[in-house]
């Protein structure tokens, strides 16, 4: 041993876990009169590493080891304890560092990936404190709660999240700043076409009336900034015109739906999530995915029909960039929910200003310009990797299935 019986003492206790070990130390603990200062314990196949920092009584008997019993008693159930002084740490004066929580999402996680990440972690200066595993077999999620200086700059650390994240197409990080909101989300908020669905239905739309070529370098303009997205919607609706109106009705009824899409809304409705699908496409599809998913609420562009055919224009108010964040937050605050309370899903530069407002904004399999803006991407899963940024874990995730 390194301790005197006057020191605060680190126990680690190692070996095979049992229905005992814990209750038995502890136990000892109290019997000894000692202040426990700090535990931590975690299990892993079976193998059990509990740590406990404690300080002696001060009334023990002069001469008597107190740590004797916890070495008789970790002999009996096979186990080893490591008994170890440690000098006090003292709480530095001044702000408290910067909090995050990262998570690692891929299809399986090896040595490479978590060296990877946590490589990437130890060049920013930021501080692994605690990893949790948050998938089952294989390992395929992890979450780190990590640390910064108070005066570090954590839009480097994001930047260097999101290099490694572009460099392995198969795995997503994520960063979150660590705060009451973070498992206090209420509502999640998506864009619907190449979000939501995998398509984008004025495309699909165009290929039926044999304008799609016509329609696709309108979007090329637009994406160069040659003209705002309110007159590129006009232009391309009225390519639309003269459309049979069932053909927009089946298109809508089998829409492709995005990998995890179904499982995401289901649980978020378990938990009790309210749901919105706040989109630039058109209302027919949003309306008939909104019934299809059970989602509460769904805003989009509708457009205007005559004898049965489209007449290449929309309705009301044109849900554009700046309405989709506008009706983000009149939702929430139709729902009493607070805006840090909110996730915003999308993928396009008309989601920018409905990420930038939400709590949490994520770029889901965006261009690197939105992914650079957003709070976090994921470009590599689904969207039920949405659930593991929330903290759930796939054991909490089979409850709600």
């Amino acid at each position: 041993m390194t301790a005197r019986p006057s020191d605060t003492v680190l126990l680690t206790v190692t070996g095979r876990d049992g229905p005992d070990t814990t209750s038995r130390f502890t136990g000892l603990l109290a019997d000894a009169g000692a202040e426990l200062l700090d535990v931590e314990q975690v299990v892993v196949q079976g193998l059990l590493t509990l740590a406990l920092l404690v300080r002696p009584s001060a009334s023990a008997p002069e001469g008597q080891d107190p740590w004797q019993a916890l070495l008789l008693a970790a002999r009996e159930l096979g186990v080893t304890v490591d008994v170890r002084a440690v000098a006090p740490v003292a709480t530095p004066p001044g702000p408290e560092p910067l909090r995050y929580v990262v998570t690692g999402v891929g299809k399986t996680l090896g040595a490479r990936e978590v060296h990877a990440l946590t490589a990437r972690l130890a060049e920013q200066g930021a501080r692994v404190e605690r990893i949790t595993r948050l998938s089952e077999t294989p390992l395929g999620s992890v979450e780190l709660h990590v640390t910064l200086p108070p005066d570090a700059d954590p839009s480097s650390l994001k930047r260097a999240l999101l290099a490694l994240s572009m460099e392995s197409p198969t795995f997503d990080v994520a960063l979150q700043r660590e705060s009451l909101y973070r498992r206090g989300k209420r509502m999640v908020v998506m864009d619907m076409d190449s979000t939501l669905i995998r398509i984008e239905v004025i495309d699909e739309l165009a290929r039926a009336h044999g304008v799609h070529a016509k329609v696709a370098a309108i979007t090329e303009r637009a994406m160069h900034g040659e003209m705002d997205y309110d007159e590129s919607l006009r232009q391309r609706v009225a390519l639309l015109a003269g459309l049979d109106v069932q053909v927009l009705r089946e298109l809508a009824a089998n829409l492709p739906l995005t990998e995890g899409a179904e499982t995401l809304i289901r649980v978020l409705k378990r938990l009790g999530y309210r749901t919105a699908v706040i989109s630039g496409g058109f209302s027919v599809a949003a309306e008939a995915l909104q019934a299809r998913l059970g989602i509460d609420f769904a805003y989009s562009n509708m457009l205007e029909a005559q004898d049965g055919k489209l007449t290449g224009r929309t309705v009301g108010t044109i849900v554009n960039a700046r309405r989709k964040a506008e009706l983000l937050e009149t939702l929430a605050k139709q729902e009493g929910i607070l805006l840090e309370q909110v996730i915003a899903v999308g993928d396009g530069a008309n989601d920018l200003l409905m990420l930038e407002k939400a709590g949490l904004g994520i770029a889901f399999r965006a261009k690197p310009k939105l992914r650079e803006a957003a709070d976090t991407s994921i470009s590599a899963g689904g969207l039920d990797t949405i659930l593991y940024l929330l903290g759930l874990t796939a054991r909490e995730l089979r409850e709600v299935t």
